[in-house]
């Protein structure tokens, strides 16, 4: 018994007592709190050295609090992308809301495992209603349901998956299954593809207009050629925003070649999906609310931290058949009137993701979320009238907001690969770059709810400082 009793007595140190806890809550509040005040003071991107995070190697004894605090701060937040700055204006960003924190805080320190309802009832009842609430935004019938992922890179797979169970893809007839995607479909699509086994599929990616939008009429001859060959018109992928150029494909001609060719529409709108919220875009967006499947990102247009994907199906119920299992060891969880999480996608072991949607919307309301998509769709048309103005070439008039730009006439993309090298070096505001048919295009894309005129005008007056001195 002697060594149970010290055997508890050094375990107990991973349940610090209320005077510990509120020593350590205070100095890391303290930082939190640091952090955020300095942020918009702060640079996009920075270089840096590792000392600190080398020198603290994995040991028997711990560490104080303020020498881990002090690593945080110079090495691991003071260090490459300032992800939760509005200096962030490259590939798509993401926000962290403060209330999305507290909620993680309090999801963690409770622990309740939502998966099923059984265990976390109040839990599933909260992630029931915001995804009840995120098939309203995108225009879901009433049957219509999804679940919360850590990303679009698993809502892609959970959507693909089903596409594939419900249509009875399988190895017998796989190879005349065709897949139709544009130029510009986000990596994690075909990632997907791969874990399913349904890159043995025919993949067809189609052209693009000029807007960087999929060519409905070649798309529509694609279909019919591949029907008329014998093969399988099956799945077509379309983008609300994509990464590239932030171009919406036509989702409403879309859905209705989709349809004709009784093929699954799937949507990938894991940046422009949130857009629904503004009625200036719904036009836009039109067609959306006709897809088989889509995808969310709260992480992106949402502003929570990242780890927030969601997955909506119109039909609810092809979701549950191609998720639901059953397990002799949870006979005592059934029974329960919600849905559980872990039915509806392939994870088991999950975290409380839905009250870090949950908590800021009931806390702030749809409202402020709305102002700021609008507020960043300002921005963008805002920042592309003013770089033209300073001499640079443009991609299309922003679908959202993302623009693409270069310095004109650079045939070998020399001035325009010193210029984006320029700015990571400078820092203020970190941008990113992309090919497009050979040519290197600089991007902006405006989605930090932390993103106002101040920064915009910061990285317009970078980028004009960086290019005179290349050019001279």
């Amino acid at each position: 018994m002697q060594s149970l009793t010290e055997l508890e007595k050094r375990a107990r140190v991973l349940e610090p007592e209320n005077e510990q806890r509120l020593f350590i809550w205070n100095q890391t509040i303290d930082y939190a709190n640091q952090f955020l005040n300095e942020l918009p003071y702060r640079p996009g991107f920075s270089n840096g050295s590792f000392e600190k995070l080398e020198a603290l190697k994995i040991e028997e004894a711990g560490k104080p609090v303020d020498a881990l605090l002090e690593a945080l701060k110079t090495e691991v937040d003071a260090t490459g992308i300032n992800s939760a700055s509005g200096r962030h204006m490259g590939f798509i960003p993401g926000g962290g809301l403060w209330a999305s924190a507290l909620a993680d805080m309090l999801s963690d320190i409770s622990n309740k495992y939502s998966g099923i309802a059984f265990s976390g009832p109040g839990a599933v009842k909260i992630e029931t209603q915001v995804i009840r609430w995120l098939t309203s935004v995108i225009g879901y019938p009433a049957q219509a349901f999804g679940n919360l992922t850590s990303g679009g890179s698993i809502a892609n797979l959970t959507a693909i998956k089903a596409a594939r169970d419900h249509h009875g893809i399988n190895s017998t007839n796989v190879r005349k299954a065709v897949i139709y995607c544009g130029e510009q479909t986000h990596h994690s699509v075909y990632k997907a593809l791969h874990v399913t086994g349904l890159h043995e599929a025919v993949l067809r990616k189609i052209a693009l207009t000029e807007s960087f939008q999929i060519n409905t009429a070649a798309l529509k001859q694609q279909m019919a050629d591949d029907k008329a060959e014998g093969l399988n018109p099956f799945l077509v992928v379309g983008s609300a925003g994509t990464t590239d150029t932030g171009a919406v494909d036509p989702l409403d001609e879309m859905a209705t070649i989709s349809s004709q060719y009784n093929a699954w529409f799937h949507v990938d709108a894991a940046y422009g999906g949130f857009f629904m919220l503004v009625d200036e875009i719904k036009n836009k967006l039109k067609g959306i609310e006709r897809s088989d499947s889509v995808v969310l990102d709260p992480h992106k247009t949402l502003f929570l931290p990242f780890g927030s994907g969601a997955v909506l199906l119109r039909e609810g119920s092809v979701l549950l058949s191609s998720n639901s299992s059953k397990a002799s060891y949870l006979i005592d969880t059934d029974g329960a009137d919600d849905i559980n999480p872990s039915d509806t996608g392939v994870e088991l072991t999950r975290p409380n993701r839905g009250l870090r949607m949950w908590l800021p919307l009931q806390l702030h309301g749809v409202a402020p979320f709305r102002a700021c998509l609008e507020e960043k769709l300002v921005l963008i048309r805002y920042f592309y009238e003013q770089i033209r103005k300073l001499g640079f070439e443009t991609g299309p008039y922003p679908d959202l907001t993302v623009v693409i730009f270069r310095y004109p006439g650079d045939a070998d993309n020399r001035i325009n690969q010193k210029l984006i090298a320029a700015i990571h070096a400078d820092g203020r505001v970190f941008l990113s770059s992309t090919v497009i048919d050979g040519k290197m295009w600089l991007r902006c894309a405006v989605v930090s709810h932390r993103t106002h005129l101040t920064e915009i005008d910061l990285a317009l007056q970078m980028i004009q400082e960086n290019i005179q001195r290349i050019i001279t």
